[in-house]
């Protein structure tokens, strides 16, 4: 008779189990459902970045590749394309997330499950805008590439601007920040710096047959600013701050040196620049786009690679600074001396 008990007791046990197994699985398959929803599925709350795709409208998305400067690019580009093409633009989770850590992004995102299962039609760009963008064919289009040029997006430059607006925790934290560079100065005018090294050095030399900015150019460039302004404060950041601060004269107790310079979270960098007045920006798009965001002059180096470098065949100096900008001639010497900057 104990036994029998005992072997009533374990099968409610077991039924009890499985009953709650049968429910978990049923919660889970619920949350899958509504993170990945279904084709033409509509979605309660239309601020809820994690929308489905239509499917009148097809789906367009571009690559999520490189770092910052790269991912505004592409961010950018895709809104432009697919404005102009009449089709809906969506953003791939990985740009999602980078973005809007910093900005009040409005594209919607799709999952990478929805993604999986599209038959997408690959669409390489290259790094200026062609006629032939304008009658791109396709429904489920990708594009691809690093495209990052203001002939893409400039048109649109206020719904840029917007795009890239900053989160107000963000804007507040860069605003006091240079707030307290002010010091006693009454007409201050910030400038930010923003000095590219890192890979650059080598991969300008060895590959592009190009240099980065030299002490020189900065000095220049640092000069311009000094002589136009009453009393300008210059924000550095760099991924090679140590070379700044070896470089940099900052005896006039006008040069900040900011940041930590770590490419792996180059968010608070890229607001201080994008605060400041002005810019002075060396190559790369991480200050292309700090120049863009911050309006006012920009100063950037002009001419870095010798005229039959590989570089030209893929970048276009005309298409990626515009032509208000002012651009200083780079020290190409040591290309045939053999020493990079």
């Amino acid at each position: 008779m104990k036994s029998l008990i005992s072997w009533i007791s374990v099968q409610q046990v077991l039924l009890i189990f499985l009953y709650l197994l049968g429910v978990l699985g049923i919660v889970s398959f619920l949350q899958l459902q509504s993170q990945f929803p279904q084709q033409g599925q509509k979605i309660a709350s239309p601020s809820d970045p994690w929308q489905p795709a239509p499917t009148e409208q097809g789906v367009w998305t571009v690559n999520s590749l490189g770092r910052l400067g790269n991912q505004m690019g592409e961010y950018a580009t895709l809104y432009a394309l697919a404005k102009m093409n009449g089709r809906q633009a969506y953003i791939l989770p990985d740009m999602h997330q980078q973005l809007a850590l910093l900005f009040r992004i409005s594209l919607p995102v799709i999952s990478r499950f929805r993604a999986w299962r599209i038959p997408w039609k690959d669409y390489e760009l290259h790094d200026w805008m062609s006629e032939e963008y304008r009658h791109i064919e396709g429904k489920y289009v990708r594009l691809t590439g690093y495209p990052c040029s203001w002939t893409f997006y400039h048109h649109l430059r206020q719904e840029i601007l917007q795009e890239f607006s900053f989160h107000d925790h963000v804007k507040e934290e860069a605003n006091r920040y240079l707030a307290g560079l002010r010091g006693q100065r009454r007409n201050v005018t910030y400038v930010g710096v923003h000095v590219r090294r890192g890979d650059y050095v080598r991969v300008m030399d060895e590959r592009w047959k190009g240099v980065v900015a030299d002490k020189a150019y900065l000095e220049k460039a640092m000069g311009y600013f000094r002589a136009k302004y009453q009393e300008p404060v210059f924000v550095v950041t760099s991924n090679g701050m140590e070379w700044c601060r070896k470089n940099i004269d900052a005896s006039r107790g006008d040069v900040y040196f900011l940041g930590d310079g770590k490419e792996s979270s180059p968010g608070r960098d890229f607001a201080l620049l994008a605060h400041c007045n002005h810019t002075i920006m060396t190559i790369g798009t991480f200050g292309i786009w700090a120049g863009y965001l911050a309006g006012g002059e920009t100063i950037y180096l002009a001419n870095y690679t010798l005229p039959d470098s590989p570089f030209l065949e893929i970048f276009k100096p005309a298409a990626a600074f515009l032509p208000e900008w002012i651009g200083i001639d780079a020290d190409l010497s040591p290309l045939r001396s053999g020493t990079p900057g």
